[in-house]
């Protein structure tokens, strides 16, 4: 074999010894870098912070734990007027309208003349209680001289005693006649002052019952009114009636003479302390809630008839889990607080809250009870945290 032909042959045994060389090089390399990467590189936490002494003075510390909440049943209602401060006026008399004095929204006092008619049966009946006083004359001067006759031996005792009969049937009459025209709406002076003068007066005055607000006013001048009909409706506002129903489940919230609180989307969602005043006996069985009626005061006027509300009842107490409002961190619509970890050392951590009470948060789900978390200063914290992240 000549030198030629062995160099030709012995060309691609080099080139493979060359690439083994080369690769084994190369992965030499690699271990080495791998072998030094846990040294320089340290693994950060960026949800955890470290504070300093002097940042730690400024916050404070709450333990977890629960707290007696009570819920807030909320309940339709309207405003009513109070039925024993109201009164439905109308005329003791047949008449004829003549003379209106109160008008729709008027404030009027106990007494006060809201509309005069003229009435032919009020006449009729003045003039039969004249009648009836001059019968009495009568038949008493008919008793006085049947005494003298009968001491005179002139009559017997039986026609005394007949005349004092028709006398004290003539009183009845007369009694009778005074007390259908006090009915008719006359008053013990005007009868008195018919009873010395004998002058017949066919007009009628329809007076206030109480003092209040006229709401309602159905009559018109000339109107033949009766006894029966209802003219004016008078009330005094200065306390009403919010009426609300309450479902049967939750009836055992309900006590009387408890504080509830009123709230009127109309007069800008203000609320009003009431108290109950009245729950229901029975369960209206279409609805299945049961009547309930509190009292408010309305001293200003600023709530009417009819307004629409709603009544606010607590429920029974609860015990739940609650921390500090001040501990809670938002950040992109998510809630955060700050659990210590250590001394001065504290982990941000996702929470769902509930609901707010007196200063305090319900939590759903994120701590546990004894947790420890950072209430007032939490954002100082965050701020930390934040201030690390850029370094």
């Amino acid at each position: 074999m000549t030198a030629t032909s062995m160099f030709s042959n012995s060309l691609p045994t080099k080139k493979l010894l060359l690439s083994l060389l080369t690769a084994s090089f190369l992965l030499a390399g690699c271990n080495e870098k791998k072998e030094e990467m846990p040294a320089e590189a340290t693994i950060v936490d960026p949800n955890i912070v470290e504070i300093t002494e002097q940042l730690a003075k400024q916050i404070q510390l709450h333990t977890v734990g629960n707290i007696e909440m009570r819920g807030t049943l909320r309940v339709p209602g309207t405003i009513q007027v109070d039925e024993q401060r109201m009164a439905r006026i109308g005329a003791s008399v047949t008449g004829r309208i003549k003379d209106i004095e109160a008008t729709l929204g008027q404030n009027v006092k106990n007494g006060q003349v809201l509309a005069t008619l003229n009435s032919t049966e009020l006449a009729q009946n003045q003039l039969v209680y004249i009648k009836a006083a001059q019968q009495i004359g009568l038949q008493t001067k008919a008793v006085e001289r049947a005494r003298l006759l009968q001491e005179a031996d002139v009559i017997g005792a039986a026609e005394l005693q007949r005349r004092e009969a028709e006398l004290s049937a003539a009183q009845a009459e007369l009694n009778a006649a005074r007390d259908q025209l006090l009915v008719l709406g006359m008053s013990e002076s005007a009868v008195e002052k018919l009873t010395q003068t004998g002058q017949i007066r066919s007009y009628s005055n329809v007076v206030s019952r109480i003092s209040g607000t006229v709401i309602n006013r159905k009559v018109n001048l000339g109107q033949v009114v009766q006894p029966a009909e209802e003219l004016f409706i008078i009330a005094d506002l200065s306390h009403v009636w919010v009426v609300a129903e309450v479902p049967e489940q939750q009836i055992d919230l309900i006590q009387v003479d408890e504080e509830v609180v009123v709230e009127i989307p109309a007069l800008g969602n203000k609320q009003y302390k009431a108290k109950l005043i009245y729950e229901g006996d029975v369960v209206n069985p279409e609805t299945r809630t049961v009547t309930v009626r509190s009292d408010l005061t309305n001293d200003n006027r600023e709530i009417k008839p009819d307004m629409l509300v709603s009544m606010l009842i607590q429920s029974h107490p609860e015990q739940k889990l609650a921390l500090p409002l001040q501990s809670v961190v938002r950040e992109n619509d998510t809630t955060y607080v700050y659990v210590q970890l250590a001394p001065n050392k504290f982990r941000l951590r996702e929470v769902e809250l509930g609901t707010e009470h007196e200063g305090m948060v319900t939590i759903v789900n994120g701590v546990s009870k004894e947790e420890v978390v950072v209430a007032d200063g939490a954002f100082h914290v965050n701020n930390e945290r934040k201030r690390k992240e850029l370094e």
